[in-house]
């Protein structure tokens, strides 16, 4: 398929309690604006910033014709954030990036170059990784859990920062889905993928937003949205204790006819109810899982609501 050789360029870029990196960020993608091989436009996502990122988004939209910023009423989440980007970014090509800098803009560069030889998405690869040793060692074990259980390929430490054709844009855009994991989604439309090396800075100023407990809901969302393995494992476990309790209840009848003693002790009982009861309640929890998604769902409420936008949406 033929590319357009200056394509428009769309950046999807989230934003959530980001003032004290917005400076530099700006300054960034001016400096990026001006090194791309067509027409660029900015489109950041207010995820609900309780500091001055509102006004900051604001007042650089009114003096860069480029720059255009949608405010959420409240914080819906970065995937959210994202999703409402892509369905209101312009471009032939759409890339998605973070405010942190950590993902640096020339890489898209790279990028347009890999969609020219007929790439329909390129995402980044960390190469290597700025965070703890144990929060490293965290996205190691998720991302390759993540392949090995999912339905669809997702390749292994790759975040969002990624480029899209506007056709893989536009079908995710179709997809309703309310628990939303988008480079999960991006795997599901297929056509060819490619993935692109490159190192991963430290945060530019500020610090992370993503907590541990929304790591472990983003984590649950991409594993319970793209695998069934969850519940085939409560199936199994299921069956395991079954077993187990036929195993018990035989040796109990053997060694009351045959052995003439019988298992004692109140611990070994007690030991076995808890251990019973846990995985009861393991298999419950994993079907708690996919019912909460389902009643998500089902409710049918949109995915996010918008207090206002500026910039070139209105022109």
């Amino acid at each position: 398929m033929q590319r357009k050789e200056n394509p428009t360029l769309g950046l999807v870029i989230p934003c959530f309690n980001e003032q004290a990196v917005l400076p530099k960020l700006f300054d960034e993608l001016a400096a990026f604006a001006k090194t791309a091989p067509g027409p660029v436009f900015f489109l950041f996502v207010n995820d609900g910033s309780r500091d001055a990122t509102a006004e900051m988004l604001d007042a650089a939209c009114a003096k860069n014709a480029q720059f255009a910023c949608v405010h959420f009423s409240r914080n819906f989440g970065h995937q959210t954030a994202v999703s409402a980007g892509l369905q209101n970014v312009r471009g032939d090509v759409v890339a998605v990036i973070d405010a942190d800098l950590q993902d640096p803009p020339a890489v898209i560069l790279d990028m347009i170059a890999k969609w020219r030889e007929d790439s329909d998405v390129v995402y980044g690869v960390r190469k290597n990784r700025k965070e703890g040793l144990l929060l490293r060692a965290a996205y190691a074990g998720f991302y390759r859990l993540l392949k090995r259980v999912s339905n669809v390929e997702i390749p292994l430490d790759a975040g969002d920062f990624c480029l899209m054709d506007r056709a893989v844009v536009d079908l995710i855009n179709a997809m309703p889905e309310h628990n939303r994991f988008i480079r999960g989604m991006r795997g599901w439309v297929g056509f060819k993928q490619t993935g692109l090396p490159y190192d991963r800075s430290a945060r530019a100023a500020g610090e992370t937003k993503y907590s541990i407990s929304k790591l472990l809901n983003l984590a649950l969302d991409g594993i319970i949205n793209f695998s069934s393995a969850p519940l085939r494992l409560a199936s199994w476990i299921g069956m395991l204790s079954a077993a187990s309790g036929v195993i018990f209840f035989g040796y109990a009848l053997v060694s009351k006819f045959f052995l003439a003693k019988t298992p004692q002790g109140w611990a070994s009982l007690a030991a076995i109810v808890v251990f019973f009861g846990g995985m009861q309640l393991l298999v419950l929890g994993i079907i708690g899982e996919y019912l909460v998604r389902i009643f998500d769902e089902a409710k049918n409420r949109p995915h996010y609501v918008v207090a206002g936008k500026s910039g070139w949406l209105f022109r």
